[in-house]
C-alpha cells in the first residue's frame, strides 16, 4: 500500500514537472485587448454580427477580420470605444434597419386550410402556404419569434409592423422569414434597388419610372404623417414640389380603382405633402453614407442631372455640377413657365438637394468650350456624368422655316421666356405640336398678348400626347385648335417676315408604328390662315457635336441621331468611366423619367467605383409606362368587386377668363387643402401585388 502511495506521488511529481516545463513552451496566450474590447460590445450574444457571440466578434476586431463597428446592437458608441481601445478611427455606418415589404395580411384570400404547425417556415413548405398570393405574408408571424429587441409584432391587418425605435438591424427577421418579406437594409441599399419582378409592387408602384412606393407615402397621409410620406418620396424622387405640378402621372393610369371609380389623384397628394413640409418648415433629415473618398463631374444641371447628383451625394461620393447656363434646372427651368411652376418653388426642391453638402456648383462654363473631358479627368474625378439635355429644335420639314422672320423654335421661345427676355410676338400665333412643350407655347402666348393663338396638330386632340389637363387649360383660355391639318408652306411679305401659314387637311388612314393612325393629307384642301409669328415645337434633339471632334478623348463616345448611346440599365456609355441621363441618353421623355433615369445613372456609376457588379438582376421589371406594358403578370386586372364611388377632387385651379389667369404668370393650378387630401388620400385602396381595401 505504501508502495504505491509513493509510487503514484512519485508519477504526480513527474507529471507536474513536465507540465511546469510543457507551460513554459507551450502555452496559450491572448491578447489582452479582446477582453477589453468585448467589454466595448453590448453584451447580448444575439449572433447579429455574425459570430457565435460577443467574445468571438471581439477576437474577430483585434485581428482584422471584422470592423469596429461589427456589434449592431451597440451601434455608434460601442463602435467609438471600440475605435479607441485598438487606435482606430471609428468612422460613421449607415444604420440598418428591417422592413415589411408586404401589405397584404388578412386581405390576401386562402387558397386551402392549413392545420400545420404555426410557423411561417414550416407553412410555406406545403405548397408554398395557403395564400393565393404566392409571395405574400403567411402571417403566424416567425419574424417576430426570432427578433430579441421586441421591435417586431404583427400588425392587426395581420403582417409584421417593425418599430424603427427598437429595430437594431441584426437580420434575424430575414433568415426568419421564408418569403423574403422582412428586408433588412441601409438607406444607401435601398437607393439601390430597383423594381423587380419579385416584388411586392401596386401597378401605381410598376408604372411610376421613378419608382416611388406610392401606397406607402399615400398612407402616411392619410394618417397624416405629412414628414413620413414626404421622406418616402424623396427615396425616389428628389424634386417632389415641381413633380407635383407638372408631372403627367402616368402611374394614375394603372390605379386599380379607376376600374370601378376614378383614379386616386397621386400627383395631388404628392404635391400636398411637399408643400406642407415647406410651409410648415418641418425638419427632415435626409441620411448620408460615408464619404467614399470618389469625385463625379456632373456635366448639366437639368432634372436627370441634380437627380443623380442627389444620389451620388446620399450614397457617399463628392460631386461637381457643370452648367453652362446661369441657373441650375435645365429645360425645368428654361422650359417650364412659371404659371406651371414657380421658379421659387422649383428653387425650394435645388436647395434641399444642395444642402446636402458634399454638392459644388459652377454655372456659366460650357462642354467643349470651357472645359472638356481631359480636363475632368485630370482634376482628379473619378467619373463622368454627361446629361447635358435636348436643347436643339426638330425640324417641322417645311421649306425655309429657319430662314423666315417671325418664325421660332419652341426650345428658344421658352428659354427666352425663362431668362426673363421674352421673345417678341405679334397678335396672332400659332404652334405646330401636340405635346406639352407644344401647351406651354400656346398658353405662353396668351399671357404674352397675342389676340388669337391657333395649335396646329396633323391628327385629333384625341391622339395629342400632351397631359389632358394642359389641353383643357388651353381650351379655357381660349386658344383654337386646328387639327387634322399638315403645314405645307409659309407665306412673307417682300422683307421675308411671316405673314401666314398653308396646310393641307388630313384625314386618318392606317396606325403606324407609334400605333396611331397614319394621317395622310387630302389633296387640293389647301388653307391659308394669317399669322405674325409660328413656333415650332414638335420636339427636341440633342446637340452631341462635340463627340465628332477627332482626337480628343470625348470622341470616342458612341451617338445615335445626337442622343450618346448607353447602356439601358447602367447608362455606361462607350468610355467606361462616362455615363449619361436625362433626354441626351435618348428621345426626350417625361420629367419624372428624367429623374428616374438619374437614380439609375447613380447606382451605375456607384457600382463602378465600388468595383462591384454593374449588371441588373434578371428579374428586373421593365415597364413601358406610356403604353402601359410590362408589368407584373396578374397584378393589372379587368374589373374589381365591391367598390364604392367616392368622386375624386377636382383640381383647384385660378378662375378661368380673370386677368390673373389670362395676363400674368401666376400660378394656375393650385394646391389642395388639407381636407381635400385627407379626402383623397382615403380613397386609395392601399394595393399590394394582388391584394386591395375593397371598403376603401
Amino acid at each position: 500500500m505504501l508502495e504505491a502511495l509513493l509510487l503514484m506521488m512519485g508519477l504526480g511529481g513527474v507529471a507536474g514537472t513536465m507540465l511546469g516545463i510543457a507551460s513554459r513552451i507551450f502555452y496559450v496566450w491572448e491578447d489582452p485587448r479582446i477582453a477589453e474590447v468585448e467589454n466595448c460590445l453590448a453584451g447580448a450574444n444575439c449572433g447579429a454580427c455574425g459570430f457565435t457571440g460577443c467574445g468571438a466578434c471581439a477576437a474577430a476586431i483585434v485581428e482584422g477580420r471584422a470592423p469596429v463597428g461589427a456589434c449592431i446592437v451597440g451601434g455608434a458608441a460601442s463602435a467609438q470605444k471600440a475605435a479607441a481601445v485598438m487606435g482606430m478611427e471609428a468612422g460613421a455606418a449607415e444604420a440598418l434597419t428591417s422592413q415589411n415589404t408586404c401589405t397584404g395580411g388578412f386581405r390576401a384570400p386562402e387558397k386551402y386550410y392549413y392545420m400545420g404547425v404555426n410557423d411561417c417556415r414550416a407553412a410555406a413548405l406545403l405548397y408554398a402556404g395557403a395564400k393565393e398570393c404566392a409571395v405574400g405574408c403567411l402571417g403566424f408571424g416567425s419574424c417576430v419569434k426570432a427578433c430579441q429587441f421586441d421591435a417586431l409584432k404583427i400588425g392587426p391587418e395581420g403582417t409584421p409592423v417593425v418599430d424603427v425605435e427598437k429595430c437594431v438591424g441584426c437580420g434575424a427577421c430575414e433568415k426568419a422569414c421564408p418569403k423574403a418579406i422582412m428586408q433588412v437594409r441601409t438607406p444607401s441599399q435601398r437607393i439601390l434597388h430597383m423594381n423587380l419582378v419579385t416584388d411586392r409592387l401596386a401597378p401605381c408602384r410598376q408604372t411610376c419610372p421613378a419608382e416611388i412606393n406610392i401606397p406607402k407615402y399615400i398612407n402616411h397621409i392619410k394618417n397624416k404623417e405629412y414628414d413620413k410620406a414626404y421622406l418616402t418620396i424623396m427615396e425616389r424622387n428628389p424634386m417632389p414640389l415641381s413633380i407635383g405640378r407638372v408631372c403627367p402621372h402616368p402611374c394614375e393610369d394603372a390605379c386599380r380603382r379607376a376600374l370601378g371609380d376614378e383614379p386616386v389623384s397621386i400627383n395631388q397628394l404628392k404635391r400636398f405633402c411637399s408643400d406642407w413640409v415647406f410651409d410648415e418648415g418641418a425638419q427632415v433629415k435626409i441620411p448620408v453614407a460615408p464619404d467614399t473618398g470618389y469625385k463625379v463631374a456632373i456635366v448639366g444641371g437639368g432634372p436627370s442631372g441634380l437627380a443623380c447628383a442627389y444620389f451620388l451625394r446620399r450614397l457617399g461620393h463628392q460631386v461637381k455640377i457643370f452648367e453652362w447656363l446661369p441657373k441650375l434646372g435645365g429645360m425645368i427651368y428654361y422650359g417650364i413657365p412659371q404659371y406651371r411652376l414657380p421658379k421659387e418653388i422649383l428653387y425650394k426642391d435645388i436647395n434641399r438637394i444642395l444642402d446636402l453638402g458634399g454638392i459644388e456648383v459652377k454655372t456659366g462654363v460650357k462642354f467643349g468650350v470651357d472645359f472638356d473631358l481631359e480636363s475632368l479627368v485630370g482634376g482628379g474625378f473619378d467619373a463622368v456624368l454627361m446629361t447635358i439635355g435636348a436643347m436643339n429644335h426638330a425640324s417641322a420639314r417645311i421649306p425655309d422655316e429657319d430662314k423666315v422672320k417671325g418664325v421660332i423654335p419652341a426650345t428658344v421661345y421658352l428659354r427666352r421666356q425663362g431668362l426673363g427676355d421674352p421673345y417678341p410676338i405679334g397678335k396672332r400665333v400659332g404652334i405646330i405640336g401636340g405635346g406639352n412643350v407644344a401647351m406651354d407655347c400656346l398658353r405662353s402666348s396668351v399671357r404674352l398678348g397675342a389676340e388669337k393663338v391657333y395649335c396646329l396638330y396633323r391628327r385629333t386632340i384625341k391622339e395629342m400626347p400632351a397631359n389632358v389637363v394642359e389641353i383643357e387649360a388651353c381650351e379655357h383660355e381660349g386658344i383654337e385648335f386646328i387639327t387634322l391639318c399638315t403645314p405645307t408652306k409659309f407665306t412673307t411679305d417682300d422683307e421675308g417676315n411671316l405673314t401666314g401659314i398653308e396646310y393641307l387637311k388630313n384625314e386618318l388612314g392606317e396606325p403606324d408604328a407609334s400605333g396611331r393612325r397614319k394621317p395622310v393629307p387630302i389633296e387640293g384642301s389647301e388653307t391659308v390662315i394669317p399669322l405674325d409669328n409660328f413656333i415650332l415645337a414638335i420636339g427636341q434633339t440633342t446637340n452631341s457635336a462635340f463627340a465628332d471632334v477627332e482626337g480628343t478623348a470625348v470622341s470616342r463616345l458612341e451617338t445615335f441621331k445626337g442622343s450618346i448611346v448607353v447602356d439601358p440599365d447602367t447608362h455606361q456609355t462607350a468610355i467606361p468611366y462616362v455615363f449619361s441621363s436625362g433626354d441626351s441618353a435618348g428621345p426626350p421623355g417625361l420629367l419624372v423619367a428624367a429623374i428616374g433615369g438619374g437614380r439609375r445613372a447613380a447606382r451605375g456609376i456607384h457600382k463602378y467605383l465600388m468595383g462591384e457588379d454593374m449588371a441588373f438582376p434578371e428579374t428586373r421589371l421593365r415597364v413601358d409606362s406610356r403604353r402601359m406594358k410590362g408589368h407584373i403578370p396578374g397584378t393589372i386586372f379587368d374589373s374589381i368587386k365591391g367598390i364604392q364611388k367616392k368622386g375624386r377632387i377636382s383640381q383647384p385651379e385660378l378662375e378661368p377668363g380673370s386677368y390673373e389667369r389670362q395676363h400674368t404668370y401666376a400660378e394656375v393650378d393650385l394646391t389642395v387643402t388639407e381636407e381635400e387630401a385627407l379626402k383623397e388620400a382615403d380613397r386609395c385602396m392601399r394595393c399590394c401585388l394582388t391584394c386591395y381595401n375593397k371598403d376603401a
